[in-house]
């Protein structure tokens, strides 16, 4: 009887120091996240619009000075799409300086069944109709309230056509609610960020990152994700999106 007791006393033990550990390493994983957010808190930022005026950007494949298009406002201290664009035309980039390794913050919120995104390493040239002709898009969508069945690499906090993000759908905001993105890139690691908490990393220009544009979204499109430099874009894809404390510093 005794041997029966301690055998369940020692497994209860071992459950206790196993359930222990785990605890631990979730409470890593979190300070390990709160130190990544921290990180966009401090430093030197550089602002690419204070919520004023529009100064730096104008349309994809347009002239420097000509100001926004037709289909974008400065609102109530935001930038906002008016939903004149689609899969072609409409988007605009931040014209007055590349930027290769950065880290880029911004707040955005879109309307109901809304579509749009973030670009990056932007090249502009008569030959790209649109910046995802060469440049990844961190996805931006109305992830539950959209009218066609989403991919996972059409999905919310994604590298799209290319990486799926890991999100929880409860921690989601309401539409017309704020949220928060990141974009962390360096030459060795891309991370990307959704309120606070990390959707996906991948290395660029790795064998398994060569192997996703060959095979995938982006096989018709030689030049993707080619350059190590660029413009910053925002999307017009069809919604109204608006986007405020845009935010970006060197790496």
């Amino acid at each position: 009887m005794k041997k029966i007791i301690l055998s369940v006393f020692t497994v209860t033990a071992l459950i206790a120091c196993k359930n222990s550990s785990e605890n631990s390493e979730n409470e890593a994983e979190v300070k390990v996240e709160e130190k990544e957010e921290q990180s966009s808190q401090e430093g030197d930022w550089q602002h690419l619009f204070d919520g004023e005026n529009a100064d730096g950007w104008r349309a994809y494949n347009g002239e420097d000075g000509e100001g926004l298009p037709e289909g974008w406002i400065i609102e109530d201290s935001t930038l906002k799409s008016l939903g004149k664009g689609g899969d072609i035309g409409g988007d605009i980039v931040y014209g007055e300086e590349e930027f290769g390794e950065f880290e880029l913050y911004l707040e955005w919120k879109i309307s109901p069944e809304g579509n749009s995104g973030v670009f990056y390493h932007v090249i502009e040239d008569e030959k790209y109709d649109a910046p995802y002709f060469a440049a990844p898009e961190y996805q931006i969508i109305d992830q539950l309230g959209f009218p066609q069945e989403l991919e996972s690499w059409q999905s919310i906090g994604g590298d799209y056509g290319m990486y799926d993000p890991e999100y929880n759908e409860d921690d989601l905001k309401e539409i017309g609610e704020w949220n928060s993105s990141r974009i962390k890139f360096t030459n060795e690691k891309v991370t990307y960020w959704l309120n606070g908490k990390k959707t996906l990393e991948f290395e660029p220009w790795s064998e398994d990152w060569q192997k996703r544009k060959e095979e995938g979204k982006w096989k018709e499109f030689p030049d993707y994700g080619k350059a190590k430099s660029g413009l910053i874009g925002l999307q017009d894809h069809g919604s109204f999106t608006w986007f405020r404390n845009i935010k970006i510093k060197k790496l």
